[in-house]
Protein backbone atom coordinates (compact mmCIF):
# COMPACT_ATOMS: atom_id res chain seq x y z
CA UNK A 1 0.00 0.00 0.00
CA UNK A 2 2.89 2.38 0.67
CA UNK A 3 4.22 1.72 -2.83
CA UNK A 4 0.78 2.16 -4.40
CA UNK A 5 0.08 5.37 -2.51
CA UNK A 6 3.51 6.72 -3.46
CA UNK A 7 2.91 5.99 -7.15
CA UNK A 8 -0.54 7.57 -7.07
CA UNK A 9 0.82 10.59 -5.22
CA UNK A 10 3.45 11.00 -7.94
CA UNK A 11 0.82 10.73 -10.67
CA UNK A 12 -1.33 13.29 -8.84
CA UNK A 13 1.63 15.65 -8.76
CA UNK A 14 2.23 15.17 -12.50
CA UNK A 15 -1.44 15.85 -13.34
CA UNK A 16 -1.36 18.95 -11.14
CA UNK A 17 1.76 20.28 -12.89
CA UNK A 18 0.23 19.64 -16.33
CA UNK A 19 -2.94 21.44 -15.26
CA UNK A 20 -0.96 24.48 -14.12
CA UNK A 21 0.96 24.49 -17.40
CA UNK A 22 -2.27 24.40 -19.41
CA UNK A 23 -3.72 27.23 -17.34
CA UNK A 24 -0.61 29.36 -17.94
CA UNK A 25 -0.61 28.92 -21.74
CA UNK A 26 -4.33 29.72 -21.74
CA UNK A 27 -3.72 32.96 -19.85
CA UNK A 28 -0.95 33.96 -22.24
CA UNK A 29 -2.91 33.42 -25.46
CA UNK A 30 -4.33 36.77 -26.72
CA UNK A 31 -7.91 35.57 -27.04
CA UNK A 32 -10.17 38.10 -28.84
CA UNK A 33 -7.25 40.44 -29.53
CA UNK A 34 -7.67 42.11 -32.92
CA UNK A 35 -5.14 41.17 -35.57
CA UNK A 36 -2.66 43.69 -36.99
CA UNK A 37 -3.56 42.89 -40.62
CA UNK A 38 -7.21 43.85 -40.24
CA UNK A 39 -7.12 45.73 -43.58
CA UNK A 40 -6.50 42.57 -45.62
CA UNK A 41 -9.70 41.91 -47.62
CA UNK A 42 -9.25 39.22 -50.31
CA UNK A 43 -12.19 37.73 -52.20
CA UNK A 44 -13.27 34.50 -50.49
CA UNK A 45 -15.36 31.41 -51.13
CA UNK A 46 -17.13 30.02 -48.06
CA UNK A 47 -17.68 26.25 -48.16
CA UNK A 48 -20.43 24.89 -45.91
CA UNK A 49 -21.06 21.12 -46.04
CA UNK A 50 -24.49 20.38 -44.57
CA UNK A 51 -26.52 17.37 -43.52
CA UNK A 52 -29.84 17.71 -41.76
CA UNK A 53 -30.88 20.61 -39.57
CA UNK A 54 -32.06 21.36 -36.06
CA UNK A 55 -33.35 24.33 -34.09
CA UNK A 56 -29.96 26.09 -34.21
CA UNK A 57 -29.10 25.60 -37.89
CA UNK A 58 -30.89 28.67 -39.24
CA UNK A 59 -29.32 31.17 -36.83
CA UNK A 60 -25.90 29.62 -37.39
CA UNK A 61 -26.09 29.82 -41.19
CA UNK A 62 -27.55 33.33 -41.09
CA UNK A 63 -24.62 34.55 -38.98
CA UNK A 64 -22.39 33.84 -42.00
CA UNK A 65 -24.68 35.56 -44.48
CA UNK A 66 -24.71 38.77 -42.41
CA UNK A 67 -20.94 39.28 -42.15
CA UNK A 68 -19.55 42.82 -42.24
CA UNK A 69 -16.79 42.32 -44.78
CA UNK A 70 -15.53 44.74 -47.43
CA UNK A 71 -14.23 42.07 -49.82
CA UNK A 72 -16.14 39.92 -52.31
CA UNK A 73 -17.72 36.78 -50.83
CA UNK A 74 -19.53 33.78 -52.26
CA UNK A 75 -21.29 31.13 -50.19
CA UNK A 76 -21.50 27.53 -51.34
CA UNK A 77 -23.85 25.34 -49.31
CA UNK A 78 -23.45 21.66 -50.13
CA UNK A 79 -25.70 18.67 -49.41
CA UNK A 80 -25.30 15.10 -50.55
CA UNK A 81 -29.01 14.59 -51.28
CA UNK A 82 -31.67 16.89 -52.76
CA UNK A 83 -34.13 15.39 -50.26
CA UNK A 84 -32.19 16.62 -47.24
CA UNK A 85 -34.49 18.82 -45.08
CA UNK A 86 -31.78 21.49 -44.85
CA UNK A 87 -32.25 22.28 -48.56
CA UNK A 88 -35.50 24.15 -47.96
CA UNK A 89 -33.90 26.17 -45.16
CA UNK A 90 -30.95 27.15 -47.35
CA UNK A 91 -33.24 28.18 -50.22
CA UNK A 92 -35.25 30.36 -47.85
CA UNK A 93 -32.11 32.06 -46.52
CA UNK A 94 -30.80 32.67 -50.04
CA UNK A 95 -34.06 34.43 -50.93
CA UNK A 96 -34.01 36.41 -47.68
CA UNK A 97 -30.44 37.59 -48.30
CA UNK A 98 -30.79 38.13 -52.03
CA UNK A 99 -27.95 40.67 -52.18
CA UNK A 100 -25.47 38.00 -51.07
CA UNK A 101 -23.90 35.69 -53.67
CA UNK A 102 -24.93 32.22 -52.49
CA UNK A 103 -25.99 28.92 -53.98
CA UNK A 104 -27.10 25.48 -52.93
CA UNK A 105 -25.00 22.67 -54.43
CA UNK A 106 -26.25 19.09 -54.60
CA UNK A 107 -22.94 17.28 -53.98
CA UNK A 108 -23.53 14.06 -55.89
CA UNK A 109 -22.18 11.45 -56.15
CA UNK A 110 -20.67 10.67 -52.74
CA UNK A 111 -16.97 10.14 -53.43
CA UNK A 112 -15.80 8.30 -50.32
CA UNK A 113 -16.49 7.16 -46.77
CA UNK A 114 -16.33 10.70 -45.33
CA UNK A 115 -19.49 12.29 -46.74
CA UNK A 116 -18.53 15.73 -45.39
CA UNK A 117 -15.23 15.71 -47.27
CA UNK A 118 -16.98 14.37 -50.36
CA UNK A 119 -19.23 17.43 -50.27
CA UNK A 120 -16.17 19.67 -49.87
CA UNK A 121 -14.66 18.09 -53.01
CA UNK A 122 -17.69 19.19 -55.02
CA UNK A 123 -17.79 22.65 -53.43
CA UNK A 124 -14.09 23.33 -54.03
CA UNK A 125 -14.58 22.74 -57.76
CA UNK A 126 -17.31 25.40 -57.76
CA UNK A 127 -15.31 27.93 -55.72
CA UNK A 128 -14.40 31.02 -57.72
CA UNK A 129 -11.81 32.50 -55.35
CA UNK A 130 -8.31 31.62 -54.14
CA UNK A 131 -9.04 32.12 -50.45
CA UNK A 132 -11.35 29.54 -48.87
CA UNK A 133 -13.14 29.49 -45.54
CA UNK A 134 -14.39 26.02 -44.55
CA UNK A 135 -16.83 25.56 -41.71
CA UNK A 136 -19.23 23.06 -40.18
CA UNK A 137 -22.98 23.63 -40.26
CA UNK A 138 -23.34 24.18 -36.50
CA UNK A 139 -20.89 27.09 -36.30
CA UNK A 140 -22.06 30.59 -35.33
CA UNK A 141 -19.74 33.55 -35.98
CA UNK A 142 -19.54 37.23 -35.04
CA UNK A 143 -20.05 39.84 -37.82
CA UNK A 144 -16.31 40.67 -37.97
CA UNK A 145 -15.16 37.07 -38.28
CA UNK A 146 -13.99 37.10 -41.91
CA UNK A 147 -11.57 39.96 -41.41
CA UNK A 148 -10.03 38.30 -38.35
CA UNK A 149 -9.66 34.76 -39.68
CA UNK A 150 -8.18 35.88 -43.01
CA UNK A 151 -5.69 38.35 -41.58
CA UNK A 152 -2.86 35.86 -41.06
CA UNK A 153 -3.16 34.57 -44.65
CA UNK A 154 -1.65 37.85 -45.78
CA UNK A 155 1.67 36.16 -45.05
CA UNK A 156 2.54 33.70 -47.83
CA UNK A 157 4.25 31.23 -45.49
CA UNK A 158 0.98 30.72 -43.56
CA UNK A 159 -1.05 27.83 -44.96
CA UNK A 160 -4.01 27.49 -42.57
CA UNK A 161 -5.63 29.72 -39.98
CA UNK A 162 -7.47 27.71 -37.30
CA UNK A 163 -10.16 28.82 -34.89
CA UNK A 164 -10.87 27.75 -31.34
CA UNK A 165 -14.52 26.89 -30.84
CA UNK A 166 -16.86 27.44 -27.93
CA UNK A 167 -19.32 24.70 -27.04
CA UNK A 168 -22.19 27.12 -26.60
CA UNK A 169 -25.13 24.74 -26.09
CA UNK A 170 -25.55 23.57 -22.51
CA UNK A 171 -29.18 22.41 -22.36
CA UNK A 172 -28.56 19.05 -20.66
CA UNK A 173 -26.05 17.53 -18.22
CA UNK A 174 -24.15 15.59 -20.92
CA UNK A 175 -23.97 18.77 -23.01
CA UNK A 176 -22.56 20.63 -20.02
CA UNK A 177 -19.95 17.95 -19.54
CA UNK A 178 -18.90 18.28 -23.18
CA UNK A 179 -18.92 22.07 -22.81
CA UNK A 180 -16.48 21.85 -19.89
CA UNK A 181 -14.30 19.44 -21.88
CA UNK A 182 -14.18 21.88 -24.78
CA UNK A 183 -14.29 25.29 -23.13
CA UNK A 184 -12.05 24.53 -20.15
CA UNK A 185 -9.68 21.86 -21.42
CA UNK A 186 -9.49 21.29 -25.17
CA UNK A 187 -8.28 24.72 -26.24
CA UNK A 188 -5.58 24.81 -23.55
CA UNK A 189 -4.49 21.29 -24.59
CA UNK A 190 -4.02 22.65 -28.13
CA UNK A 191 -1.94 25.55 -26.84
CA UNK A 192 0.14 23.14 -24.77
CA UNK A 193 0.81 21.02 -27.86
CA UNK A 194 1.75 24.11 -29.89
CA UNK A 195 4.17 25.14 -27.13
CA UNK A 196 6.02 21.84 -27.60
CA UNK A 197 6.25 21.80 -31.42
CA UNK A 198 4.99 23.76 -34.46
CA UNK A 199 1.31 23.19 -35.13
CA UNK A 200 0.73 20.41 -37.67
CA UNK A 201 -3.00 19.76 -37.27
CA UNK A 202 -6.09 21.80 -38.05
CA UNK A 203 -9.27 22.48 -36.07
CA UNK A 204 -12.22 21.67 -38.27
CA UNK A 205 -14.99 23.89 -36.89
CA UNK A 206 -13.80 26.84 -39.00
CA UNK A 207 -10.56 27.37 -40.88
CA UNK A 208 -9.15 29.47 -43.72
CA UNK A 209 -6.68 28.37 -46.38
CA UNK A 210 -5.72 28.93 -50.03
CA UNK A 211 -7.08 26.92 -52.91
CA UNK A 212 -3.59 26.63 -54.41
CA UNK A 213 -2.16 25.13 -51.21
CA UNK A 214 -5.05 22.68 -51.06
CA UNK A 215 -4.29 21.62 -54.65
CA UNK A 216 -0.66 20.92 -53.71
CA UNK A 217 -1.74 18.24 -51.22
CA UNK A 218 -4.13 16.59 -53.67
CA UNK A 219 -7.24 18.54 -52.70
CA UNK A 220 -9.95 17.21 -50.43
CA UNK A 221 -10.06 14.15 -52.70
CA UNK A 222 -6.84 12.93 -51.04
CA UNK A 223 -8.56 12.63 -47.64
CA UNK A 224 -12.08 11.65 -48.65
CA UNK A 225 -11.82 8.31 -46.82
CA UNK A 226 -10.32 9.65 -43.57
CA UNK A 227 -12.26 10.29 -40.37
CA UNK A 228 -10.03 13.07 -39.01
CA UNK A 229 -10.19 15.28 -42.10
CA UNK A 230 -9.10 18.38 -40.19
CA UNK A 231 -6.05 16.58 -38.80
CA UNK A 232 -5.11 15.27 -42.25
CA UNK A 233 -5.44 18.68 -43.91
CA UNK A 234 -3.29 20.29 -41.24
CA UNK A 235 -0.63 17.56 -41.40
CA UNK A 236 -0.40 17.74 -45.18
CA UNK A 237 -0.32 21.54 -45.37
CA UNK A 238 2.45 21.53 -42.76
CA UNK A 239 4.19 18.93 -44.94
CA UNK A 240 4.56 21.45 -47.78
CA UNK A 241 6.45 23.78 -45.45
CA UNK A 242 3.49 26.02 -44.61
CA UNK A 243 2.82 27.37 -41.12
CA UNK A 244 -0.44 26.89 -39.25
CA UNK A 245 -1.77 29.75 -37.14
CA UNK A 246 -4.44 30.18 -34.48
CA UNK A 247 -7.02 32.93 -34.90
CA UNK A 248 -7.61 34.97 -31.76
CA UNK A 249 -11.36 35.19 -32.47
CA UNK A 250 -13.22 32.01 -31.42
CA UNK A 251 -16.37 30.71 -33.06
CA UNK A 252 -19.36 29.05 -31.39
CA UNK A 253 -20.71 25.55 -31.97
CA UNK A 254 -24.47 25.44 -31.35
CA UNK A 255 -26.75 22.42 -31.42
CA UNK A 256 -30.16 21.30 -30.26
CA UNK A 257 -30.45 19.40 -26.98
CA UNK A 258 -29.15 15.84 -26.89
CA UNK A 259 -28.75 13.18 -24.23
CA UNK A 260 -26.31 10.61 -22.91
CA UNK A 261 -26.32 8.32 -25.94
CA UNK A 262 -25.32 11.05 -28.38
CA UNK A 263 -22.75 12.44 -25.97
CA UNK A 264 -21.21 8.98 -25.51
CA UNK A 265 -21.00 8.48 -29.28
CA UNK A 266 -19.36 11.91 -29.67
CA UNK A 267 -16.80 11.23 -26.99
CA UNK A 268 -15.87 7.74 -28.17
CA UNK A 269 -15.58 8.94 -31.78
CA UNK A 270 -13.31 11.83 -30.81
CA UNK A 271 -11.25 9.61 -28.52
CA UNK A 272 -10.70 6.92 -31.14
CA UNK A 273 -9.94 9.59 -33.74
CA UNK A 274 -7.23 11.13 -31.55
CA UNK A 275 -5.93 7.69 -30.62
CA UNK A 276 -5.38 6.91 -34.31
CA UNK A 277 -3.91 10.32 -35.15
CA UNK A 278 -1.63 10.67 -32.11
CA UNK A 279 -1.31 7.18 -30.54
CA UNK A 280 1.60 7.91 -28.18
CA UNK A 281 0.39 11.32 -27.07
CA UNK A 282 -3.13 10.00 -26.57
CA UNK A 283 -1.93 7.05 -24.48
CA UNK A 284 -0.05 9.36 -22.10
CA UNK A 285 -2.84 11.97 -22.06
CA UNK A 286 -4.38 10.15 -19.09
CA UNK A 287 -1.51 11.54 -16.99
CA UNK A 288 -3.07 14.98 -17.25
CA UNK A 289 -6.37 13.94 -15.68
CA UNK A 290 -6.58 16.44 -12.84
CA UNK A 291 -9.26 14.57 -10.90
CA UNK A 292 -8.54 10.86 -11.35
CA UNK A 293 -5.07 10.74 -9.79
CA UNK A 294 -5.61 13.11 -6.83
CA UNK A 295 -8.85 11.28 -6.05
CA UNK A 296 -7.19 7.85 -6.10
CA UNK A 297 -4.29 9.19 -4.05
CA UNK A 298 -6.75 10.66 -1.54
CA UNK A 299 -8.27 7.25 -0.84
CA UNK A 300 -4.92 5.50 -0.44
CA UNK A 301 -3.37 7.90 2.06
CA UNK A 302 -4.23 9.24 5.48
CA UNK A 303 -4.50 12.64 7.11
CA UNK A 304 -2.86 15.13 6.97
CA UNK A 305 -1.56 14.21 3.48
CA UNK A 306 -5.14 13.96 2.20
CA UNK A 307 -5.43 17.73 2.53
CA UNK A 308 -2.82 18.07 -0.21
CA UNK A 309 -4.89 16.04 -2.67
CA UNK A 310 -8.04 17.92 -1.69
CA UNK A 311 -6.19 21.13 -2.51
CA UNK A 312 -5.29 19.67 -5.93
CA UNK A 313 -8.94 18.90 -6.63
CA UNK A 314 -9.91 22.40 -5.59
CA UNK A 315 -7.21 23.84 -7.88
CA UNK A 316 -8.57 21.72 -10.73
CA UNK A 317 -12.00 23.27 -10.28
CA UNK A 318 -10.58 26.81 -10.12
CA UNK A 319 -8.53 26.25 -13.28
CA UNK A 320 -11.56 24.87 -15.11
CA UNK A 321 -13.63 27.94 -14.20
CA UNK A 322 -10.79 30.29 -15.16
CA UNK A 323 -10.20 28.63 -18.56
CA UNK A 324 -13.94 28.46 -19.27
CA UNK A 325 -14.42 32.14 -18.51
CA UNK A 326 -11.38 33.20 -20.55
CA UNK A 327 -12.67 31.46 -23.68
CA UNK A 328 -16.40 32.11 -23.34
CA UNK A 329 -16.50 35.28 -21.18
CA UNK A 330 -18.94 33.42 -18.94
CA UNK A 331 -18.52 31.38 -15.76
CA UNK A 332 -21.66 29.34 -14.92
CA UNK A 333 -21.80 27.97 -11.38
CA UNK A 334 -21.86 24.37 -12.59
CA UNK A 335 -18.44 24.44 -14.31
CA UNK A 336 -16.49 23.63 -11.12
CA UNK A 337 -18.34 20.47 -9.99
CA UNK A 338 -18.85 19.22 -13.55
CA UNK A 339 -15.10 19.54 -14.22
CA UNK A 340 -14.53 16.74 -11.68
CA UNK A 341 -17.35 14.64 -13.12
CA UNK A 342 -16.06 15.21 -16.67
CA UNK A 343 -12.57 14.03 -15.71
CA UNK A 344 -13.92 10.74 -14.37
CA UNK A 345 -16.03 10.30 -17.48
CA UNK A 346 -13.03 11.10 -19.66
CA UNK A 347 -10.99 8.40 -17.93
CA UNK A 348 -13.71 5.87 -18.76
CA UNK A 349 -13.81 7.04 -22.40
CA UNK A 350 -10.00 6.83 -22.58
CA UNK A 351 -10.13 3.19 -21.46
CA UNK A 352 -13.03 2.28 -23.77
CA UNK A 353 -11.30 3.88 -26.76
CA UNK A 354 -8.74 1.04 -26.74
CA UNK A 355 -11.42 -1.69 -26.76
CA UNK A 356 -12.49 -1.34 -30.38
CA UNK A 357 -12.32 0.66 -33.58
CA UNK A 358 -15.98 1.35 -34.34
CA UNK A 359 -17.46 4.85 -34.33
CA UNK A 360 -20.88 6.31 -35.06
CA UNK A 361 -20.83 9.47 -37.18
CA UNK A 362 -23.65 11.27 -38.94
CA UNK A 363 -25.97 8.39 -38.12
CA UNK A 364 -23.73 5.74 -39.73
CA UNK A 365 -21.38 3.19 -38.19
CA UNK A 366 -17.76 2.89 -39.35
CA UNK A 367 -14.57 1.06 -38.51
CA UNK A 368 -11.48 3.25 -38.16
CA UNK A 369 -8.37 1.63 -39.60
CA UNK A 370 -4.89 2.19 -38.17
CA UNK A 371 -4.21 4.53 -41.08
CA UNK A 372 -7.16 6.71 -40.03
CA UNK A 373 -9.31 5.66 -42.98
CA UNK A 374 -12.97 4.74 -42.57
CA UNK A 375 -14.73 1.55 -43.58
CA UNK A 376 -18.53 1.48 -43.50
CA UNK A 377 -20.12 -1.18 -41.32
CA UNK A 378 -23.01 -2.83 -43.14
Amino acid sequence: MILVSSILAGLAGISFAIGIWQWVVGRRFPIRQKTKFAGFRPAISVLKPLKGCDAETEVCLESWLTQKYAGEVEFLFGVASPNDPVCELVRRLIVKHSTVRAQLVIAEPVLGANAKVSTLCHLTKRARHEHLVVSDADVFVLPVFFGEVLAALREEHVGIVNCFYIQASTHTLPMRMEAVAGNSDFWTHVLQAVALKPMDFALGAALALRKSDLAKIGGFEAIVDYLADDFEVGKRIAGIEKKLRLCTTPVECRSAAYGWRDAWQHQVRWARTIRVCRPVAYFFSILGNGTLWPLLAFFTTTMPIRWLFMAMLFARMLAAVSNYKRLTQRAPWWVAPIALLQDIGQAIVWFVSFLGNRVVWRGEEFRVQKSGKLTRVA
